[in-house]
């Protein structure tokens, strides 16, 4: 059945695929982890609908080119005057809605069950990755491992990977099509999302969102590993990798084009994502640059206290204005 499904999606494809050039093999079509084949099954759906309502539309039009075409017999008909056909009105209208609801009920519940571990990976402890988006970079820190790599990723196979996701600039999107669908980074703010890689190998991920003249290429690789091998990495990284500090890392927010880096430690202790209602800064800078993971940052005490403060130096001037003023007259 899936075979068939997928057939359908391809053949619905193939004249997009030949028009604008792309390779003849989507990645979206061939997932590799449960989340994108989640998503390829919704995919499928909505062709089939589409497929169906072509179908539908053009088989209407023919047959009623064809039944009403002029024909000799009936150059001189003509049809009497209709005010309404309240059922085809309510069979045309009828349609739409259930075509709408066909699609949006598995479209809302795959979004849904996009947002938690995949089904079968429940008892399996998830991997985690705080995820940073930079211009024009991806930064990835792994808090249990104590590891941080630059435009890289290597996760176990077979393991629920739980992404929060950051910016450090602009809006950016963090996508890897093999294994699930794309997802904001924000300023700011964190978002999260659940990936399960089924097989070792390489995939893509990249940004989709423009964000400046250096987004093309702000691609990286996701290296799916078996345990053992995730582990003799890991063990490998710890050993012979530098330490990150706080100035290295304000390096790496800057706007450059980099390859592939890897660090002990992380910067996480300099921003702090784990503590919800933590407000831990050892730099300032990083503050007003990085954000704060988890929830956007209240920022309006410290306005306000500022705007009270230009207030209060305001009206002071003002009375010292007019006491100036109200001396000035006594004397006069």
């Amino acid at each position: 059945m899936k075979s068939k499904l997928t057939l359908i999606s391809l053949l619905a494809c193939s004249s997009i695929l030949f028009l604008s050039g792309c390779e003849s093999k989507l990645v979206v079509f061939d997932p590799q982890g449960p989340a994108a084949k989640s998503i390829l099954d919704l995919i499928n759906w909505s062709l089939i609908f589409m497929v169906i309502v072509v179908i539908v539309v053009f088989g209407l039009f023919g047959y009623i080119v064809w039944k009403y075409r002029e024909k000799d017999d009936n150059k001189d008909y003509e049809p009497p005057e209709e005010h309404g056909n309240k059922k085809l009105e309510f069979i045309w209208t009828a349609i739409p809605i259930i075509i709408v609801i066909a699609l949006t009920i598995p479209t809302v519940k795959t979004i849904y069950n996009l947002e938690k571990v995949p089904k079968g990976y429940e008892d399996k402890k998830p991997i985690t990755i705080h995820v940073t988006s930079a211009d024009w970079k991806w930064i990835f820190s792994y808090p249990d491992q104590g590891i941080e790599t630059v435009n890289y990723i290597n996760i176990p196979e077979d393991t629920p990977v739980h992404f929060k996701l950051t910016s450090a600039s602009t809006m950016q999107s963090f996508w890897i099509p093999a294994l699930g669908g794309q997802k904001y980074t924000m300023n700011k703010m964190e978002t999260q999302m659940y990936l399960v890689a089924d097989n070792p190998g390489s995939y893509l991920g990249r940004n989709t969102n423009f964000n400046g003249r250096g987004y093309a290429d702000m691609e990286f690789e996701v290296q799916a590993q078996t345990k053992k091998d995730f582990d003799k990495w890991v063990k490998e990284v710890k050993q012979t990798a530098p330490k990150l500090t706080e100035s290295k890392y304000n390096e790496l927010l800057k706007p450059t084009h980099l390859g592939r880096e890897t660090f002990v430690n992380t910067h996480l202790q300099w921003v702090n994502h784990a503590d919800m209602n933590s407000k831990t800064y050892t730099n300032p800078e990083l503050y007003k640059t990085h954000g704060y993971q988890g929830k956007i940052f209240d920022d309006e005490k410290a306005e306000n206290q500022e705007k009270t403060t230009d207030h209060n130096m305001d009206g002071m001037n003002m009375d010292m204005d007019e006491s100036k003023d109200g001396g000035e007259h006594h004397e006069h």
